[in-house]
Parts: structure tokens; sequence; C-alpha cells
């Protein structure tokens, strides 16, 4: 802002000072004021005729007043002293001071509010509730432009409400920062002697009661103990709820002019009647509130007259039944109590009706708070959160409440370290208004917020405290700043406002705007504590949450990495997976799944599941994952490969200190699947059976031995059972996700049995089977992590394998040479004879050689690829090494590497097969091989 805003149809030449160092507060006010219309020139101000002169604001001001001017004798300063709806009550000072306040309209009974005068000390006062100092040019009336203006507000020290306000003007050049230190001291000292008023105005009432107690013989109610006595017997004891229950309807009761009577209903079939009697003694007025005990049928209990021990340890004398309204007929002359009623009634409880409300309003404070203990952040959601926030202030704290958080929050990133400077970007996460708001748009929920420099909004995130103002609907039409108030929600007029910071960990997570329609009710010292206290429980929730979501994310984001995020293609298995994850509340569990593919175009099938959630239980299935594909890259039997992981997992991290690793617990399924065999052989470790469709028939679960889950495997061995998968067999494999309803297991064969009727009644397609499997979920989802495989099977054609068997002599090599180049023929892979030759040549010697005795087996497997396997009875592992120049042998499985995509061995119980893969590629022909470069890599250094 250049300048000094414009009121409509001024003359834009008339320019005020430059804006350069005015606060985004003031600029703030005068945008308001120029849209209300405001003339700086002369304001109209409304004037209140009829005021009390000798209201209690002024008599306890006037005395503290006076003694300001006398501290500022031969100083040209004026003081006024506002009432809370910004009326000019009194005014001193010197006398060309006040004939400039009268040119400005300001006389006694003028409203010097914001929407009437524009930006003034005591308006931004009464809108903020603190002490303000408004400069010389920042006045919006260009009369009051060579004036320095400071105002602090009077609180009554009962409860913090601010009563009024006192300004002090002072020409610009005579004004010192230390005239409002002093302004504040007096202000403070008008405030104690509000205190001082309040009490003798409650002596007053206490000495109604005083004049009763030469009565005598009166029954004595003691509600520190409970116990009811008078001479000649004793009454039966109050139980402590019950004591307290009397107090607080004895406090509605005074609260509440017009409520007379209240009944109460105590243990035993007892009911105590409350009954509300005005009170007067010279200028004060309060109310008593007397009890009376009776059985639920209606007959009193029998007492007699007697006295209260008040909470302060004063004795009061009894209150007899009233038969008209007790009153003072003349001021300054006491009531005095009414004849003898019924004697069964002792008094409770004395005050004024203000006293009496800022009672019931603490006790409502403290009820909110334990509400808000209670129904803050029963969610992990951050959007969740904010709206119970919400929800829990009104109608109770507010009419209108609005939660906006900070964007990278939201996102659960680490807050911005420091203050919030005007301009973060927020975003709006919660509007409410009560049940009528339920499901409206108003208020721009999930619209990105911004607070100009200047708005409450903006002071409390730069403050980082709470910070009331006042909104002024009509200021906002058309204003940048008026969409950061849900003007919709409010309604046309001034209204109450309180913005709290979402502050937890030293961090801002955002802020919480509390609205009071009107200004009947304006926000207090009080309030400012209650949100705050509100807005923390709630960041703490928030912040949670935050915590948590990232948490959730990168853990998630660790599982789905480390899961394969491409299945293998392969021709004799279809695959399909999903990977569903449990609810917001379960968190990221460890659950798994993997596709091998294996020698012999077999395929290891695996599902796991690590217990426990979080990054703990991510990290600890990717070590899983890993070891296992390890494992089955040794060609291991399912059980084999489920003891090595046990062993892996029984191994603590640190052998010298007690731990046990975060494995232990962890299930797994290891199957492996041979098309050529049709033979499906699995083990499992603690983990559910997998279960099978066979064509034509019905899905049923495989027996499968169950093993104890890892890190337990000392109790007993793993085994594997062997099952023949007819060709199109359905196999599905998961985890105990998919069978569990709640928490716990639930009924597990139930579950077993959805299962198997979903297999059944799927169609063909895989993607449709994981669909209808999912469907068996729970509709919230699962609790825990559900990890499906599915894999139809498929056999390997006979005219697709070609098998041998030789006895172990030399000759074999020369008649398995000739047999697979016959094969190849018949085939159609004429290109692969000299390599498939070079390669079966090396493994059948090698197996003649060192295979010991027995027959040498060959197989040819045709698929995308050609795989040679040679089986001998010996388990001595064949490893390729570095030949000297001078040695005969020592290239054979080198050269077996060079003329194949892949080789290895396999053991059986018996023997072991090397085998050896290569891709034809017809269209490409052979390489010349460079004999003396193969040779030349097996000559000895130097």
């Amino acid at each position: 802002m250049d300048s000094y805003p414009t009121a409509p149809g001024s003359d834009r030449d008339d320019r005020r000072p430059q804006a350069g160092a005015v606060r985004p507060e003031i600029l703030a006010s005068w945008q308001r004021s120029q849209s209300l219309g405001i003339d700086r020139e002369r304001a109209d101000l409304p004037v209140e005729r009829d005021l009390d002169p000798d209201s209690r604001l002024i008599r306890a001001a006037a005395p503290v007043l006076a003694r300001l001017r006398e501290r500022f004798a031969g100083v040209p300063v004026t003081v006024a002293l506002a009432d809370s709806r910004a009326n000019i009550v009194e005014r001193w000072g010197d006398p060309a001071g006040l004939e400039l306040m009268d040119a400005a309209s300001l006389v006694p009974g003028a409203n010097v509010d914001e929407r009437f005068m524009g930006t003034s000390s005591v308006s931004m006062v009464l809108s903020t509730r603190a002490p303000f100092v408004v400069v010389g040019h920042e006045h919006f009336l260009h009369g009051l432009k060579e004036l320095t203006c400071m105002a602090a507000p009077v609180r009554d020290p009962v409860g913090g409400t601010v009563r009024g306000a006192v300004n002090l003007s002072v020409p610009r050049a005579l004004a010192d920062p230390g005239m409002a230190l002093v302004l504040q001291d007096a202000t403070e000292r008008i405030g104690e002697r509000l205190l001082e008023l309040s009490t003798a105005r409650e002596l007053e009432l206490m000495d109604s009661f005083h004049r009763a107690r030469e009565r005598g013989g009166h029954a004595e109610l003691h509600l520190d103990s409970g116990e009811l006595s008078r001479p000649g017997g004793t009454a039966p004891r109050l139980a402590a709820q019950e004591r307290l229950t009397l107090l607080e309807r004895a406090v509605d009761l005074i609260s509440s002019p017009g409520e007379e009577f209240a009944e109460v209903p105590l243990a035993g079939s007892r009911v105590a009647v409350l009954r509300r009697r005005e009170l007067h003694h010279g200028d004060a007025e309060g109310a008593a509130v007397e009890v009376s005990f009776r059985d639920a049928g209606g007959s009193p209990a029998r007492g007699g007259p007697g006295t209260v021990t008040a909470p302060d340890g004063r004795h009061v004398p009894l209150l007899d039944r009233p038969t008209g309204t007790a009153g003072a007929k003349n001021p300054g002359t006491p009531s005095e109590p009414h004849a003898a009623g019924p004697a069964d009634a002792w008094l409770l409880l004395v005050g004024e009706p203000g006293v009496g409300r800022l009672a019931a309003e603490a006790r409502g404070r403290l009820s909110l708070l334990n509400e808000a203990g209670a129904r803050l952040g029963t969610t992990l959601d951050m959007r969740r959160t904010a709206e119970e926030l919400a929800e829990i202030a009104v109608p109770r704290f507010a009419d209108v409440v609005v939660v906006d958080l900070v964007e990278s929050v939201l996102a659960g990133e680490e807050p911005p370290p420091g203050r919030l400077r005007p301009g973060a970007a927020l975003r709006r996460v919660a509007v409410w208004a009560g049940e009528d708001s339920r499901g409206t748009r108003t208020g721009g929920v999930d619209e990105p917020s911004g607070f100009p420099a200047g708005t409450p909004q903006a002071r409390c995130l730069d403050a980082g405290q709470p910070v009331t103002d006042s909104v002024v609907t009509a200021a906002l039409a058309g204003d940048p700043a008026g969409r950061v108030h849900p003007v919709g929600l409010l309604g046309e007029g001034e209204h109450s406002y309180l913005a709290a910071p979402l502050s937890a960990r030293g961090s801002l997570l955002g802020l919480a705007g509390f609205y009071r329609r009107g200004r009947n009710k304006p926000y207090e010292e009080d309030d400012l504590t209650l949100a705050g206290e509100l807005a923390a429980r709630a960041a703490i929730s928030i912040d949670n949450a935050r915590r948590y979501r990232r948490e959730h994310h990168a853990s998630l984001t660790l599982q789905r990495s480390l899961l394969p995020r491409i299945l293998p293609r392969l021709s004799t298995v279809d695959l399909a997976t999903r990977y569903l994850p449990a609810d917001a509340r379960a968190g990221v569990g460890g659950d798994w799944f993997d596709a091998i593919p294996l020698s012999g175009m077999r395929v290891a099938l695996v599902v796991g599941d690590v217990p426990g959630n979080g990054l703990q239980a991510a990290a600890t299935m990717g070590r899983l994952r890993t070891a296992v594909r390890t494992l089955a890259g040794l060609d291991l039997l399912p059980e084999e490969v489920l003891a090595h992981l046990d062993d892996l997992v029984s191994r603590a991290p640190d052998e010298s200190a007690d731990e046990q690793d975060p494995a232990t617990g962890a299930t797994c399924l290891y199957a492996i699947y041979d098309p050529v065999s049709s033979r499906c052989t699995a083990a499992r470790a603690g983990h559910p059976p997998p279960a099978v469709l066979t064509p034509g028939g019905k899905a049923e679960l495989i027996d499968v031995p169950a093993g104890p889950p890892l890190g337990l495997g000392g109790l007993q061995p793993y085994e594997s059972a062997t099952v023949e998968l007819p060709p199109g067999s359905l196999l599905t494999m998961y985890t105990d996700g998919l069978l569990k309803e709640s928490r716990g297991y639930g009924d597990t064969d139930a579950r077993t049995g959805r299962l198997l009727a979903a297999l059944e009644g799927a169609g063909p397609a895989l993607e449709d089977i994981c669909d209808r499997v999912a469907d068996t979920l729970p509709p919230g989802g699962p609790h825990d992590d559900v990890a499906l495989l599915l894999a139809r099977v498929h056999a390997l054609p006979e005219e697709r394998v070609a098998c041998w068997e030789f006895p172990s002599e030399p000759a074999a090599v020369a008649r398995a040479r000739a047999l697979t180049r016959a094969q190849l023929a018949e085939w159609g892979m004429p290109e692969l004879d000299f390599s498939t030759g070079l390669v079966v040549s090396e493994l059948v010697t090698n197996a003649v050689r060192y295979g010991g005795q027995g027959p040498v087996s060959l197989r040819l497997l045709r698929d995308d690829s050609l795989i040679c396997e040679v089986s001998d009875r010996s388990n001595t592992s064949p490893r390729i090494r570095r030949a000297a120049t001078t040695e005969e042998g020592g290239r054979g499985l080198f050269l077996v590497a060079q003329y194949t995509k892949s080789w290895g061995a396999r053991y059986m119980p018996q023997g072991k097969t090397v085998w050896a893969e290569q891709i034809p590629q017809p269209e490409q022909p052979a390489p010349e091989t460079d004999e003396q470069a193969l040779l030349a890599m097996f000559d000895d250094p130097g």
C-alpha cells in the first residue's frame, strides 16, 4: 500500500503521508474503515445520552484518573474513559485538548468504535483486548493526525472481562513511551478498585444474614463434610458427588434470574429442592439459594432451622421460607429475613449473578477441556482431528470454527521452523457452524488460505500466541482479506474473533479461528487461555497424526519398493497378485510375495508375513525376501530353504546381547512347481496352507505339514509335501490377513470357506479372481496386510522334452552329441547345433569322469530357450577355474559359460544336475570363434 487509503467520493489527490512505516494491523484497519465509507474529515458518531454518571466503572476509575492527571500536570494531555461498548463516559484534561475532542465530536456518550470513526486507539483496544498506541498519521480521521493516542483495557480481575478502556491523548511531538507504561499501571489500579467494590457488595449481601444469627437453635449443613446436625439429633450424610451437584446447580440458579427453583435427585429416593431468593442491600443486588429435602413421594424430611458453613469457613444462618420478595425498602437499609416458614430449609449459596456467571463459565471451561481430552485425536487423521476440534468448540465456546493447516504439514512433512510469516501456504481443512453446516461447502474447505499482513491471523502466527479481534463483515465485501473469514456463515454485523496457534513441539502447524456472532459476548482473557489450551491439545494430536502419516507413507513406500514391481513372464505359469494394505489404524505390515524362475523351467512361488508393522517390519521383510531369493538361486528343496531361513533368523544380531531378531515369528510358504512333471512341492513355516482349484473340480486346501514360524525351527524339522497339479490348475497362496475378521482370527474356518467359494465361482481371468477374493474381506478393509499370489500352471508338452540315459563310459559322449544333433534338427533349431554340441560334450564328459558309478542322464527342454541338463550320481560341485597354459583340462566350464546365457547346478537326494540355457537367435549368424583369444585368457601372468 503506497499511500493512505482514500474514502469513496473523496479527492484522490488529497493524500496522507506515505504508509511505508505503518504497521500491518493499522493498514488492515484503514481498509476496513474505507470499506465502511467513513468520512475522514468529520465522522458521524452516534451519541448515547442516557449514561449512568454513578456507574461502578466511573466510581472505580475516578480517583485513579485524578492522580493520573496530577502526574501529567503541565503537559497538554487529555484522558478519556470508555466503557465496553466504546462509549466515552467521562473526559478530563487540558482545555485545548478538550476543544479538539469537541471539534472531532468526541463528546461524552460518543461511540468511538471503528465502525463509526475508523482507526482509533480505543477501537483497537476493544477489538484486540490488549494495549494499543496509534501515532499521528495512523488515525483515519484527519482531525486527529497531530495527536498520539495510547489506550489500555480495564479488566475485571474476576474473570478478566474488559470493562472499558482508558485513552491518553498527547501532541505527537510530546509523546513518550513511558506514558504508555504509566497508563497501564493506572488501568491495573482501576481493575483492583473494581474488585474492592465487588467485595464490598458481597459483604453487604452477607450482612443481611448475619443479622439473623441471633435467632439461634438452627441446624447446620456442613458442605465440606456433608453432615447435617441440629440440637438433639443428627441427619444423614451427603455424598461427595451430591454436594458437588448441589453447589453446581446453585451456581446455575444464581446466574439465571429467570429460574426460581430446581430439583436434584439424591440417593435413597430423596430429592433436594433448591429455591432462589432475590437479595438487595444498598447498591448490592444478588441472590441466595436455599435447599430443602424430601423423599420421592413428596413428604418433607424432618429438620429444624439451621445455618450453613460457607466455603470460606463462615457460618451463615438459615434462610426462612420466603412469603414474598425480599428487598430493601430504602437504599442502605439491609433487608430483614421473612417470617419463619417451613423449618427444613438451609442456606446453600449467596452471590451476585455476575459472580455466579463467572463460576458457571469456569466450570464450563473445565468441562470443555475434559471433553477435548476424551474426543480429540480419536483417529490418526489430521483432517478428522481438526474437525473434532471444531465440533467440540461449537456451540459451547464459539458459533463458528475454522481450522487451517500448513500445506507441508498436510503432506506429512516437517513443519517450517520458526514463526509463520504472512503469505505462508495454508489450506482450510475444517469449517463448522453446528449441525446445520454439515455437508455444506461454505467456508472454503479444502481450498488454499493465506493471511495478509495486519490480519489477526497473521499476528497470531507471527507471535505464536492467541489473538482476539473484531470482524465487521460489511468491511470485508470485495476485500481480499475477506476470503479468510467465513462471511457466509457469520452473517451481517460485527463479530468477535479469536485466533489460536496450533503449536506442537516448538513448531507451528496452523491455526484455529473461533467466531462469536455479534458483540454481546466478546472473547476475554480467560477465553484466550482456554482457546490456547484447546489448540495445543489439538496440535499434539495433529502432529502425532502427521508423524504417523509420514512413517506410514515411508513404510508403505519401502514395502512396495521391496516387492517385485514386475512379475516374470513364464510360459508354464500365469501369475497375478494383489497387495492390500491394512487400514490406517493397523499400519503397514511386512507381507510379501515373490515368483523366482529356477532352472529346468521350474518356478519358486513364495508368500511371507513378518510380525509387527511400520518401518522395521518393512525392512525385515526386505531382508527375508533377499535371503529367499539367494537361497532359491542355490536350487535347494523347499524344506531346506525354510531351514536356512530359520537358522538365519535364530541368530541374534549381537550374540553378546540377549536380543531377538525382528523377524522372529515370521511365517513363510515356499513352493516349487515343475512343468515337466506337473508336480508342486511346498513347505510352510507357520503359514496358512495353499489352496488349489483343479479344472472341473472343487477348490481345497493342500495338506502341507505345518512347521513352526521362523526363529523357532529348533522345535521340529520342516517337511514338504508334493502334489500333482493337472494342467490349468489354479494355485492360491496368501497371508493370514485374508482370514482375519478383526484383530484376532475370528472364525478361520468360515473365512477359509469364503475364500474357497470365491475361487470356485470366479471366471478364467486371474485379475477377476483377485478382485473376487478381495471382495471377501470385511467392508471396512483388512485389519492386517494381505498378500495374494495366484498361479495358473501349465505342463510342458511331451514333444518339447527329450531324455536319454547313458552308461558312465567315454563312448557316451559321442552318442549324446549325435542324439542332440538329431533332436535339434527335429525341432528346427540347426543354428544351435555347434554350441549345443559343445555344451553336451563338456557336461557329459565331466559326468563320465567325475560323476562316479552310475548312469548319466541327458535331458533337453525346448521353450523360448533351449535347456540342456546332464545328471549323475556325484555330489561334487562343478566350478570354473583358471587353467595354466601347460594344463590339458580345466577349460570346459569356461567354454560352456561363453556359449550359453546361464548355467548352474542343482542337487538331488542322490546326485546332481548341471544345466545350461541358450537363447536361439536364428537371424544372427554365429560369431567365429577366436581360439587364440580364448586360450590367452588362461595364460599364466608374466
